[in-house]
């Protein structure tokens, strides 16, 4: 068995702000993130597939990110469930808001976007790891192996 991880690479500008907390962040501020995608799993043998030797094309993966990435950019992303939702309904101060159930830290985060990446994924494929950089020194990360029951 040859298991192989592939990693594909995303940016995005995206706003966001942390009701109740208790720094700088608790204000509406913005991001460029930078988000690593990686899954785990073996090359394709047959060689009669066009895919032969992938375990995934980097395209196809590109497919399954991208509508989520492009939902966050250049967006705010707040918490829904807060009193932010009052800014949401009156829509005066941004033009594409999105509004989430929970806090929009960078952890949160890709909690939501594993999640989301899972669900998409064929299943001979494994979401391994996520890397998400809010700032040139912060950045949280998702394992998989951390994650299973």
């Amino acid at each position: 068995m040859n298991n192989i991880r592939i990693t594909k690479k995303f940016n995005f500008e995206m706003a966001h702000a942390l009701y109740g907390y208790d720094g700088a962040c608790k204000n509406v501020h913005g991001h460029s993130y930078h988000l690593e995608v990686t899954v785990k799993g073996q090359p394709i043998k047959d060689s009669s597939n066009p895919k032969h030797g992938m375990i995934m094309d980097f395209t196809d993966l590109k497919a399954i990110v991208k509508p989520i990435v492009e939902e966050l950019d250049h967006s705010t992303i707040l918490n829904g469930t807060s009193p932010h939702k009052a800014l949401a309904q009156e829509n005066l101060l941004f033009q594409k808001l999105v509004l989430v159930d929970y806090q929009p830290t960078c952890e949160n985060m890709l909690i939501d976007i594993a999640g989301r990446i899972k669900a998409q994924l064929p299943s001979h494929i494994q979401l391994h790891h996520l890397l998400l950089q809010e700032t040139p020194t912060s950045y949280a990360e998702w394992y998989a192996e951390d994650n299973t029951l």
